[in-house]
């Protein structure tokens, strides 16, 4: 495990430098399952992508774009650009066009790296003030002058030096651009071995974006800061491309988003044991289930590999049914919480310090606090300090000042609370929290994580609606809906109507007796049931203020990198044509 003893200064090149010198015939980056290149390797690469650049006219404090999928040259093309003193703006995968052109625009970046597949999505880089192109597939030149000769300089890089300015697609409103320093990133990447030690022989697959910060500083620098090895999935993480990919590296650590383990625990681990009416009424003891959950588990372990013994999920809360499985079976997951502003990351609990419904202690070096605590429910704004916390927006000095206290506190936004031994839970966005007439406080991701329990559901945001009544937009798996239908029509069982629904609740009402026909009313119908269905479902299982009064479907929502709803563009206006 290396700290900032061995590298005598928070900075990436310094980082670099120790590394290839402590690990030079280690593994270090990898495409999943081919043979990866040694530290020393990478040395070699990255000091010939360094003297492109410095030929090219980049030089110090210039801005330079890396726009592709997470892959060993990205890598590369970081370590070159931090090595003169550049400042990185990574760009996500799947910005659209004018994403991507308003980022580069906006930093005034002088330079590209992109990928001949994303560089459609910018197609004339001198328009933009770009006055070089490379390849990041090749580190071929594209666009631009090799005006110098011989090898680039050393160049002296601060810890108060911009690393990166990283632009959010985020849930609360348009893109900004977080302005990173050197010592922000690596006393992070340092500091994320308080929650999980590593060392030059552990394995990482790489599934998420490394434009992300989350990614980019656990699930990179962290690896290179001990001389471990990352693979790279060449293809988005999908079930056919994954699972290969799994059984070839062996991961010893990975890091997640929580939907990805609440897919696998709604779509394998709850069908597998209650498609049969016996095995149904044992898992829903609770004796019997921490049972079948351990077995699942071991099961679970085989299809990562067998190796892994870190499976670390970030960038939004985990529901805690899937939390609860996750601890039952045993499966090594661990929780880290924190924002592009903060490096990203804050406070965490590695995978023998979890605990349902939380998220941990605070990463060393980082302090943290409640603005204005509930006197009830000790529910608060959370504000921090510490060396992770960024510089400010790029070029916007009233936001920047907009999100820190008089004192020098960042405001985080998010709401929580802390117990008496200092470990922090979230309740929600400060902004999305919902004050009703009563003046109750109202949690929407709350509800959204027992509305997201229903088997038909895939996913669900809860807004305000009119006179303080709670609106619920939900995307349903279409698929399952025919099929529980047909199931129950094959069984000479009641279909799937209002009536049943209002029976499985317990709501003995009388049936409905008017007979539906034509192919319109027959779709409504099936829309209300379903409707019903759910409302049922949630309101049996929440307080009195927290009760669903209009449910609207969607088709799929729009989301981050990190794959949250982007909360902000959802309202009852925009999506009024969506009735229930």
């Amino acid at each position: 495990m290396q700290t900032i003893d061995d590298l005598g200064e928070y900075t990436v090149p310094t980082l670099f430098a120790n590394s290839v010198a402590r690990f030079p015939n280690r593994p270090a980056l990898a495409l999943a399952g081919g043979e990866p290149i040694t530290y020393a390797e990478m040395g070699v690469r990255v000091e010939e992508v360094r003297n492109q650049l410095w030929r090219l006219g980049a030089r110090k404090g210039d801005k330079i774009g890396v726009f592709g999928i997470s892959s060993p040259n990205w890598g590369i093309a970081y370590f070159a650009l931090s090595s003169i003193g550049a400042i990185a703006v990574p760009l996500l995968p799947d910005f659209s066009a004018k994403e991507a052109e308003t980022c580069l625009s906006h930093a005034g970046t002088s330079f590209l790296f992109v990928t001949s597949r994303l560089s459609e999505k910018v197609k004339n880089p001198a328009a933009l003030g770009i006055r070089g192109v490379i390849s990041l597939d090749d580190f071929s030149v594209r666009a631009g002058t090799l005006a110098e000769t011989g090898a680039a300089p050393v160049i002296r890089v601060e810890e108060g030096d911009t690393a990166s300015i990283i632009y959010t697609s985020g849930t609360t409103g348009r893109s900004k651009g977080v302005e990173l320093s050197q010592k922000n990133i690596v006393f992070t990447a340092i500091g994320g071995q308080f929650f999980q030690r590593i060392n030059k022989f552990d394995v990482g697959l790489s599934i998420l974006p490394m434009s992300h910060v989350y990614e980019f500083t656990i699930g990179f620098m962290m690896f290179m800061l001990n001389g471990a090895c990352v693979h790279y999935l060449e293809k988005p993480p999908t079930v056919t491309t994954l699972l290969p990919a799994l059984l070839k590296v062996r991961p010893t650590i990975m890091l997640s988003v929580p939907l990805i383990m609440e897919k696998i625990y709604k779509n394998k681990i709850v069908p597998t044991f209650t498609a049969k009416e016996s095995i149904a009424k044992l898992y829903a003891k609770p004796f019997f289930r921490r049972i079948f959950h351990r077995i699942a588990g071991l099961s679970l372990k085989k299809t990562f590999g067998g190796r892994l013994k870190f499976f670390g999920i970030g960038g939004a809360k985990v529901d805690p049914v899937v939390e609860r499985f996750m601890k039952e079976a045993r499966f090594p997951y661990a929780i880290g919480y924190g924002l592009t502003e903060t490096s990203p990351l804050l406070a965490g609990a590695g995978p023998n310090r979890t605990f349902i419904g939380g998220v941990g202690k605070f990463m060393p070096g980082v302090e943290g606090k409640l603005l204005d605590p509930d006197p009830v429910s000790g529910v608060g704004e959370l504000v921090v300090k510490g060396p992770n916390v960024m510089k400010g927006y790029y070029g916007e000095p009233e936001m920047t000042a907009g999100v820190f206290t008089q004192d020098g506190w960042f405001r985080t936004g998010d709401l929580g609370m802390l117990d008496a031994k200092g470990r922090l839970s979230l309740k929600g966005r400060s902004k999305n929290m919902i004050l009703n007439a009563a003046g109750e406080n109202i949690y929407p991701e709350d509800i959204e994580f027992v509305i997201n329990q229903h088997p038909f559901v895939v996913e669900s945001l809860v807004v305000e609606g009119e006179n303080s009544s709670l609106v619920a937009y939900v995307q349903i798996d279409g698929e399952k809906v025919a099929a529980e239908s047909k199931k129950r029509e094959a069984a000479g069982g009641k279909p799937l109507t209002v009536q049943a629904v209002q029976e499985m609740a317990g709501q003995h009402i009388q049936a409905m007796t008017e007979a539906v026909s034509g192919a319109a009313q027959m779709m409504q119908y099936k829309k209300e049931e379903l409707v019903n269905e759910i409302r049922f479902f949630v309101n049996d299982k929440v307080n009195r203020i927290s009760r669903i009064d209009r449910i609207e479907f969607i088709e799929q929502f729009e989301k981050t990198a990190s794959q949250k709803i982007k909360r902000y563009i959802y309202s009852i206006t925009k999506h009024a044509h969506h009735n229930s």
